[in-house]
């Protein structure tokens, strides 16, 4: 059996935002794999467990750039160790710079972004002396290029949280609605092909194991999952999402679209720090450590 450590219960209690001992309950249960301890947790506490989803650790910000005639843009995340250094006018001048660099170089990944000529230097250099000026790590993270069917649109969120849309049909106003509305729903994809067949799986396998706990009939467990994949994948697919601003509160993404004789091509929405963890100093334990020295 696996040694369930103090670490893996509070990375579990982090993510899940569940009692310690119910962490350590379900890490157990789960013989120390992580995935699945998260999803013994959902089932017995819920969409209490989807906290973590939403909590972003690591700084920085997100710059677009889009050409005058709205047809090629690019979009790139750049981390930061603070968020101080990521108000910093100098970091937010490199990543505008940054962002026009790609969109116009078009880099096969993150790596080749290194490279790329900015201003007369590389971004390599320039990020370099940017580092050693503001004196903190300073990181292009990720970033995509998109040539537009339609006409592309952007939204950026407090710089915390970035979104590149390509709009084909309908006008600027409504294509801004888009942008904003997927800054604030976050969906995943842009319909259920999109959607990341673990997801769905995850989604059905919790629905199956809350329903037998509930002591529901096995017969009825397949279908009781069916629909709740079905409600979870209208809540994270935009077509099927709600528009925030819709006035009668039904009105979906795909019917403002059909009624505005417009489509969305695509869209990537950027969450600044999703997926990293920042490392949380414990002063006291530093304290007490300094005093044994």
């Amino acid at each position: 059996m696996a040694e369930i450590t103090a670490g893996m219960v509070k990375e579990l209690r982090e993510r899940t935002d569940a009692p310690m001992m119910d962490c350590k309950k379900a890490l157990t249960e789960a013989t120390g794999d992580m995935v699945r301890a998260e999803e013994i947790i959902r089932v017995r506490f819920g969409n209490r467990a989807s906290k973590a989803a939403s909590r972003v650790a690591a700084e920085g910000t997100v710059g677009i750039s889009i050409s005058a005639d709205g047809k090629q843009g690019a979009m790139i995340e750049v981390n930061s160790e603070t968020d101080f250094c990521a108000k910093n006018e100098d970091f937010l001048g490199f990543v505008r710079n940054l962002a026009a660099t790609v969109a116009s170089a078009k880099p096969a990944d993150i790596a080749a972004v290194s490279g790329l000529s900015m201003g007369g230097a590389t971004v390599e250099e320039v990020r370099t002396q940017l580092v050693g000026k503001i004196g903190e790590n300073i990181t292009p993270r990720r970033f995509v290029v998109v040539s537009a069917q339609g006409k592309l649109a952007s939204y950026i969120h407090g710089s915390k949280i970035g979104v590149l849309v390509d709009l084909v049909g309908g006008d600027d106003v409504l294509a801004r609605d888009i942008a904003m509305h997927i800054a604030a729903a976050k969906p995943k994809s842009l319909d259920a092909t999109g959607v990341a067949p673990d997801l769905i799986e995850a989604e059905r396998r919790i629905a199956i194991e809350k329903a037998r706990e509930a002591g529901k009939p096995e017969a009825m467990l397949e279908k009781i999952a069916d629909g709740t994949v079905q409600k979870f994948l209208k809540d994270v697919t935009l077509l099927n999402q709600v528009f925030v601003k819709a006035e009668d509160g039904k009105q979906t993404i795909e019917q403002l679209l059909k009624a505005r004789s417009a489509s969305v091509a695509s869209f990537t929405m950027y969450v600044v720090g999703e997926g990293i963890e920042k490392a949380v100093t414990d002063f006291a334990a530093e304290v007490a450590l300094a005093a044994k020295g």
